[in-house]
């Protein structure tokens, strides 16, 4: 599974004015100091300055969760685990969603446009009519499902698995239709060794979007480990490369799948070639033609790979084994060729 990658967005912030002078003062710099080290990408330094403007603000009876919120995107960012997991977890559980309103009016005097509180814009609103003008209100979207996505993602890098999955489920209860979610879960149980589960979890993924090739990938991956299923994988497998025909893990999975384990059937072959001469010449026939289902599979793994030194090989491999020497020469030329590229 693809390490998750966490992305975020934070705006330049106006403080509302009225504290004491040394208190705005601090609140300035601190906001100052984390929003030029954010925008350095010195993480690190902006979350627990974000976290100083939190705790300035509430000091002074302001509770602006946004802050705890930029706090806890740049610990995430900076890889501080321990201290994003805390503030996702008190944001959820605060009840927390990010939605504010913000009040707009110009002036008309200066032309500029200026945000206030709700009292202070109702008022001028009531009694500043040739003063002020464009009265408007924005509200800024819910970030409630991004808090359990992230807080997920978090957990999940942390090698968290378990208790993703407690954060998952509950953020499935309000958000049911989360896409990113469900993937979550797929992966937590993947990752938790939930295999019934997690292979549970892609079919009814699936049964609402069929046309999903990384989870008839993935369904395969999971049908390939056990013996019983290898049939269900190779199907998976081809629904995977039907839907993405450049799909080149699929290819190399397909392969792996049809020729089976070759080191076993060489042995039995081996075993039987003195004793029983007409069981090996069964088995080297089926195993002939399961090398022979592999070759256009294997082919299409190279086409969307060429320089991949692995996909070569195993082609290679299988025309010798299919007797097709001309095409097997092709390929170890192109294998010297990659291997003279190799670092020494």
């Amino acid at each position: 599974m693809k390490k998750l990658i966490l992305g975020m967005a934070i705006v330049a912030s106006a403080f509302v004015f009225g504290q004491k002078g040394d208190v705005n003062a601090q609140l300035q710099e601190a906001n100052k100091t984390a929003m030029d080290a954010y925008n350095a990408k010195n993480y690190a330094v902006a979350a627990p300055k974000f976290m100083e403007v939190y705790n300035l603000l509430k000091t002074s009876g302001q509770d602006n969760k946004v802050y705890m919120y930029y706090a806890g995107l740049n610990y995430a960012l900076a890889n501080d685990y321990p201290q994003a997991t805390k503030i996702y977890t008190d944001l959820i559980n605060s009840g927390y969603t990010g939605v504010e309103t913000t009040y707009t009016a110009k002036d008309n005097k200066t032309g500029q446009v200026a945000s206030y509180d709700q009292k202070t814009w109702e008022l001028l609103k009531k009694t500043s009519s040739k003063d002020y003008s464009d009265f408007k209100t924005e509200q800024s979207p819910s970030v409630e499902s991004d808090l359990y996505e992230t807080l997920t993602q978090i957990l999940l890098n942390d090698k968290k698995n378990d208790e993703a999955l407690v954060i998952i489920e509950k953020g499935l209860a309000k958000f049911p239709n989360n896409a990113k979610l469900k993937e979550y879960q797929g992966t937590a149980l993947y990752a938790s060794g939930k295999t019934d589960q997690f292979m549970q979890n892609l079919k009814d993924q699936l049964a609402k979007n069929p046309n999903d090739a990384t989870n008839w990938y993935n369904l395969g991956v999971v049908q390939s480990k056990n013996p019983a299923t290898v049939n269900e994988a190779i199907t998976s497998f081809q629904k995977a490369i039907e839907l993405k025909p450049d799909f080149a893990n699929a290819y190399q999975n397909l392969v792996y799948a049809v020729i089976g384990n070759d080191e076993k059937a060489v042995n039995e072959i081996n075993a039987l070639r003195k004793t029983k001469p007409d069981e090996a010449t069964t088995l080297i026939e089926a195993r002939k033609e399961r090398f022979n289902k592999s070759v256009p599979y294997a082919e299409k793994w190279v086409q969307a790979l060429p320089n991949d030194l692995t996909a070569v090989q195993t082609l290679k491999d299988i025309y010798n084994t299919t007797k097709n020497t001309a095409k097997a020469n092709e390929m170890k030329a192109k294998e010297a060729e990659l291997m003279a590229k190799q670092p020494k």
